[in-house]
């Protein structure tokens, strides 16, 4: 198993936008073999969160933008990560959310990173 991390740069005036790209993504991951663990989106505004980042290591810990949402996906192999990729394209939802996407300009940029997770030892 692995999971794909997507950070992405959202504009702050366009999250309902994001959200609908989000949500549409979620179920195309789902179809198609992968098991997605959500979207993470900024906070509307800055009562909704803790401002101060670095409590548990003062001298390393800070706050990071305020712009970030973060998707987390899994998929059991690379194979089957492989399968997703040949054929959500062919999807009529991901040709309509890539539309969508290109129409609104919901995020500026994303980051993608493929990590193992480690999950307790029972």
């Amino acid at each position: 198993m692995f999971t794909c991390l997507i950070r992405y740069t959202v504009d702050l005036n366009k999250i309902k936008e994001f959200e609908v790209y989000a949500r549409t993504w979620i179920t195309l991951v789902e179809k198609y073999g992968g098991i997605h663990h959500g979207y993470f989106l900024p906070g509307k505004d800055a009562n909704d969160f803790p401002i101060d980042a670095s409590f548990s290591f003062p001298d390393r810990g800070k706050s990071g933008p305020n712009n970030t949402a973060v998707a987390l996906f899994s998929f059991p192999s690379l194979e089957s990560y492989e399968t997703y990729k040949k054929e959500v394209v062919k999807d009529e939802k991901c040709k309509k959310i890539t539309t969508y996407f290109n129409d609104t300009k919901c995020f500026l940029h994303y980051e993608r990173s493929f990590l193992k997770p480690i999950f307790s030892e029972k």
